[in-house]
């Protein structure tokens, strides 16, 4: 019989703030990282992947009282296993052999000695099989989306197989004296995407002319700016007339650049223009949100009207303008008929098939009567992507070849397992391939232009495929944005720095059917209704298929993306709303419950789940997809034993209607339900969530969490005991909801942090009520001197204790602005801990945390620091409910910071008392 599960750190206590503070910083770090071998939708950072897994793996040092028999000794082993996890995170440390040696054998040490494998049943952009290997963790991973099945395979499955090698491209290998990792990989992955780049130019270059400036130099062209074009309404001027949202170029001062549009002789004509004042007005584009005008008579044009030109297919396009490479500059020049007429070529007949599926919420093209995937691309972008996506399996023979020739044995392709020369090939077409498709991105009709960046914008910009009015048609042999090498490059970057060790083993399989026995799981499932994964990925899947059908015939082996089986609510797929809630629950709750049958029962499995903001309130606990997640869960076994909120934002930023932003996703720890649960009424439930839960929020509150993380954080000991029951009955015999649920657990928040009032100081709860009622605004000091007595303290003491004034008849609490100055904490005749907090709230706000650092050795001798930090909770959950964002800012700052300043105060004074930085629950308070 197995041994009772132990308890895992995930289960108990995280280093948060440090986790969320790498997952935000890790949004600037471009190359090398591999979202940018390919793009995919909501990838998780992968400093939280790495840190859930790590968590999830290795023992909370209470499970192992034979090792750490004291709550000290405890405590000692968890900080230092926050240590390690801080440094683990830090996008620097990524590829730290010494220090992912430490975390592979703590993992080791939980688990029996073993490394176990872990699977994602969701891979989608590969963020946690990725991390998995570079833990040392044997990576499976598996997707029914073929577009994520090769994106996985490119990054855990065929890095590992060609590890060592140097490249095959003549004259490569002697570059350099070795060739570590995936190094020489990615070198021919350049070497040979410089070799297409230049057959394609040779090929199809003269489609692609250099633009004579006004001063008669000639410049390579960066993009080409045209506007799509319908007929005037207006049957007396039925001239062409342009759809264009600005007319701006360049916005940049001293750089400014726009097109002048006039009708001359019947026929509208476009001039750049340099003068600082550009369009004026209104005038500045023809077509917006509500429709639009022609140009010369001003004739109004509804979106209807357009939309009807479009299906009848008169929509047109013209170009407009040209942008040329300048000496650190854009050169913007007036469009001309030598390159309007290069542009105008037939289009191919190899182009990708394919219809683009219905999904009008985020894709709005067919409204257009662009309704086929090659409608998104003209035609020399076609001849040009085509061009490429032939250029592959030429290349694919050349690198065959060449390895051949470097001494390499034949072997077996690349789907078949091979590691010879024929699946070296395929390997280094299939990044090729990657290339090219990142390349469509950058290629299409739907691109535009960035007026203040002076730069392409792809069509991804947002999980959508918009409608683009004035569309950019960018210079594939350019060295700007959107080139063919340039996305090469992109590949070849995140291949180098991909893990080179362990297996990988990628399949595309449907979750609800596929096997799970003995694995570990980590994942990311799709988020009810938010993402189109599968109709958005056909965009660049039906390029890959073309470029790979003979290449990887197995990955691409279906004509479009699988849709029918998808996990996502859509209502266009299936009989409306109720039908898509119906058809996402059913789903769910089969792949939850197959999990449970054959997943590793002594690890927690893990689930990230995405917020949308504008589905929350206050409690962020309204949204449908969270609910359906969480009774999804719970219907099919699992007692869920940890909710951490995951934030890729910092954690002061508010929304704009006053209140907290909610964390950008949630992730859930769960155990299997004993198959015996009793079920339980409502009564006893509510009194076993107020027996259980204050002991662990406030354990919480202890810890290393922020302010504006507590609710969600909350949700994972409160669910706990809601969970564990196979039911909770209500009065009426019917079943507790899981909203309900969560109504209860919101309430038990209240309560608990409403009851630290009673532990604080005469001064300190006068102060809180004060607050509560008035803010930080006047009242009479009559109603003062009344509530002042009440909480047995008095004006006067108030205001000998420096927190609070009255005069004339009128009485206020001093804000944290009178509060932010010099405080000689030794020399102040009266503190209590409202004036420690605010105090050291405004100093944080004003000076930073050196100057709270080097205050907190004396504060402690005058106030307790634990009590500090849990008025900052409680303030600020008041101003939260006063929509007070500046104070909920000031007061979440103050106590996220808490660890930090606290380490930065033993330096500044030995070794003061102790302070609490990690949390844990007692064994039985889950």
């Amino acid at each position: 019989m197995n041994a009772t599960p132990k308890k895992k750190l995930i289960e108990t206590s995280l280093p948060l703030e440090a986790i969320n503070a790498e997952a935000s910083r890790e949004k600037s770090i471009r190359h090398g990282h591999p979202s940018t071998l390919h793009l995919y939708w909501a990838r998780r950072p992968l400093a939280a992947a790495r840190a859930v897994l790590f968590a999830q793996l290795v023992d909370d040092p209470a499970s192992r009282p034979e090792e750490f028999p004291t709550v000290e000794e405890q405590d000692a082993e968890r900080a230092r296993l926050h240590r390690l996890l801080e440094q683990l995170v830090v996008w620097e440390n990524s590829d730290d052999e010494t220090l992912l040696s430490q975390a592979r054998h703590e993992i080791r040490r939980s688990n029996g000695g073993e490394l176990p494998p872990l699977l994602d049943p969701f891979a989608g952009g590969g963020a946690i099989p990725f991390e998995a290997q570079r833990l040392g963790l044997d990576a499976f991973a598996s997707d029914l989306n073929p577009l994520a099945v090769l994106i996985n395979k490119a990054l855990i499955e065929f890095p590992p197989r060609f590890a060592g090698r140097p490249p095959v491209f003549p004259g490569a290998a002697a570059t350099r004296n070795g060739w570590a990792g995936s190094d020489g990989l990615a070198e021919d992955v350049r070497r040979y995407g410089e070799w297409m780049r230049d057959e394609a130019q040779r090929r199809v270059g003269h489609l692609y002319p250099k633009v004579t400036a006004p001063d008669g130099t000639e410049h390579t062209v960066i993009a080409w700016i045209w506007a799509r074009t319908v007929a005037n309404p207006n049957p007396a001027n039925p001239i062409e007339v342009p759809l264009v949202k600005t007319w701006w170029l360049s916005k940049k001062k001293g750089k400014e650049a726009w097109v002048h549009a006039s009708v001359v002789d019947g026929e509208v004509r476009y001039e750049v223009r340099h003068d600082a004042n550009g369009p004026l007005g209104d005038e500045d584009g023809t077509v917006g949100r509500k429709g639009g005008h022609a140009v010369g008579d001003g004739t109004p044009m509804s979106l209807n009207y357009i939309r009807e030109e479009g299906r009848a297919g008169r929509i047109g396009a013209r170009l407009i303008a040209v942008v040329g490479e300048g000496i650190r500059s854009r050169l913007y020049v007036s469009a001309s008929k030598v390159q309007a007429d290069t542009a105008d070529v037939s289009r191919p007949e190899n182009v990708p098939d394919g219809k683009i599926g219905y999904y009008p919420r985020d894709i709005k093209t067919q409204t257009y009567g662009m309704t086929e995937w090659a409608d998104l691309f003209t035609n020399r972008q076609l001849v040009t992507l085509t061009t490429l996506s032939d250029l592959v399996t030429d290349a694919r023979a050349k690198a065959l070849n060449d390895a051949l020739e470097a001494g390499d044995a034949a072997g077996s392709r690349l789907e078949d397992g091979g590691d010879g020369a024929e699946a070296y090939a395929d390997a280094v077409a299939t990044y090729l391939a990657l290339g090219v498709s990142r390349t469509t991105d950058y290629s299409s009709n739907l691109c535009s232009w960035h007026n203040t960046g002076e730069k392409m914008r792809n069509v991804f910009g947002r999980q959508a495929i918009p409608m683009a009015w004035d569309f950019t048609e960018s210079n594939p042999f350019s060295s700007s944005t959107g080139n063919f090498l340039g996305q090469v490059e992109w590949v070849a970057k995140a291949l180098a720095k991909a893990p080179s060790k362990g297996l990988g083993v990628v399949n595309q399989a449907d979750a609800a059917t596929r096997d799970y026995a003995g694995f570990v799981i980590s994942t990311d499932p799709p988020y009810y209704d938010n993402i189109g994964y599968s109709d958005l990925s056909d965009f660049f899947y039906v390029w890959l298929r073309r470029t790979l059908g003979t290449i990887q015939p197995s990955a691409v082996a279906t004509l479009q993306t699988p849709k029918l089986e998808e996990l996502v609510a859509n209502p266009y797929r299936h009989a409306g709303k109720s039908g898509a809630e119906k058809f996402f629950i059913d789903g769910f709750n089969a792949v939850f419950a197959r999990m449970r049958q054959g997943a590793n029962a002594q690890v927690p499995l893990t689930v990230y789940y995405a917020y949308k903001q504008q589905d929350s309130s206050g409690a962020g606990t309204t949204s449908t997809g969270w609910h359906t997640l969480l009774d999804g869960l719970i219907e099919a076994g699992w007692e869920i034993t940890a909710t951490w909120p995951m934030r890729s934002e910092m954690s002061s930023r508010m929304m704009s209607q006053s209140m907290n932003a909610l964390a950008s996703s949630i992730v859930l720890a769960c155990r299997p339900r004993a198959a015996d649960a009793p079920a339980t009424t409502r009564r006893a439930f509510v009194a076993a969530l107020k027996h259980e839960l204050p002991t662990a929020l406030r354990t919480l509150m202890q810890g290393a969490i922020a302010p504006v993380d507590l609710a969600q954080a909350a949700i994972g000991p409160g669910i706990s005991v809601f969970s564990r029951y196979s039911r909770v009955r209500e009065a009426d015999g019917s079943d507790m909801s899981v909203k309900d649920a969560l109504l209860l657990v919101n309430a038990t928040l209240d309560e608990v942090i409403g009851e630290q009032e009673a532990d604080f100081d005469p001064d300190t709860r006068f102060a809180v009520k004060w607050y509560r009622q008035y803010g930080w605004t006047q009242e009479n000091s009559g109603i003062a001197d009344q509530l002042a007595r009440s909480s047995d303290t008095s004006i006067g003491a108030l205001e000998r204790g420096g927190i609070f004034e009255a005069k004339g008849g009128k009485a206020r609490l001093l804000s944290p602005t009178q509060l932010e100055d010099a405080w000689d904490v030794g020399a102040d005749e009266r503190v209590s801990v409202w004036e420690a907090t605010v105090r050291l709230a405004a100093v944080m706000t004003k000076h930073g945390a050196d100057q709270v650092a080097g205050l907190l050795p004396s504060v402690q001798t005058r106030v307790n620091l634990d009590a500090v930090k849990e008025l900052g909770f409680l303030l600020f959950h008041e101003a939260e409910k006063k929509r007070d964002t500046k104070d909920a800012i000031l007061f979440n700052g103050l106590v996220s910071a808490w660890g930090d300043v606290n380490e930065q105060a033993r330096k500044h004074a030995g070794s003061p008392r102790a302070v609490q930085q990690a949390f844990d629950f007692d064994e039985d308070g889950d």
